[in-house]
């Protein structure tokens, strides 16, 4: 039996299901938002609800969105024939701080994990396959993180894309083994683009 009321437990349970919080810090923050007056315990709320209203995923790279297309895919001045493929929105505002990219993106939305049975049909890569022809791309640039799980997803997109006559290329190991794109530095994460590689599509 729980030693809280069922509306703290549930608020406890619901934060515990957030990436990174564990119980205690679940706990923790249940009892911070507890504590805060009403008006800014609203207003948290109210920003949660407006966002999961009014943002959706871009019909075209599923980056974050407002109307149907991101502000990314709608500037005419990118390069439209170089994808950036990322596993996740928040990837894509790591990238753009290097000053370094001024192609398109594709956000794949996840890895490939088998140990959380997430495989390829779990993630955009048809739709990054379809987007090869019509919007005539030269060069796919696997910027997955450089994890276990973003060396498993780049290899597998490699054999899918080498075959097509792309230049598929890796961002280079300027970042740590292990790491995530979200916290490397700029100058770090520029020079793993600058210093891209081929990749192996056998």
């Amino acid at each position: 039996m729980s030693a809280y009321s069922p509306p703290v437990q549930d608020l406890i349970d619901e934060l515990g299901k957030m990436p990174g919080v564990g119980p205690k810090s679940a706990q923790r923050i249940a009892f911070h938002l507890l504590m805060l007056p009403s008006e800014e315990a609203l207003r948290l709320a109210h920003a949660i609800s407006e966002a999961k209203s009014r943002v959706a995923f871009c019909q075209r790279c599923f980056n974050v969105t407002e109307g149907e297309l991101c502000g990314v895919c709608t500037d005419d001045r990118r390069t439209t024939t170089v994808l950036c493929v990322v596993e996740e929105p928040r990837d894509i505002v790591a990238v753009e701080k290097t000053g370094q990219f001024r192609g398109r993106y594709h956000v794949l939305q996840g890895a490939i994990s088998p140990i959380e049975g997430i495989g390829p049909d779990q993630l955009r890569v048809s739709e990054l396959l379809a987007r090869i022809e019509p919007e005539q791309i030269t060069e796919v640039i696997l910027c997955t993180n450089p994890n276990i799980e973003g060396e498993a997803t780049a290899m597998y997109l490699g054999r899918l894309l080498k075959p097509l006559g792309l230049s598929v290329t890796r961002i280079a190991s300027g970042l740590p083994v292990g790491g995530d794109l979200e916290y490397a530095d700029e100058l770090t994460l520029g020079r793993a683009l600058e210093g891209r590689r081929e990749v192996d599509g056998a």
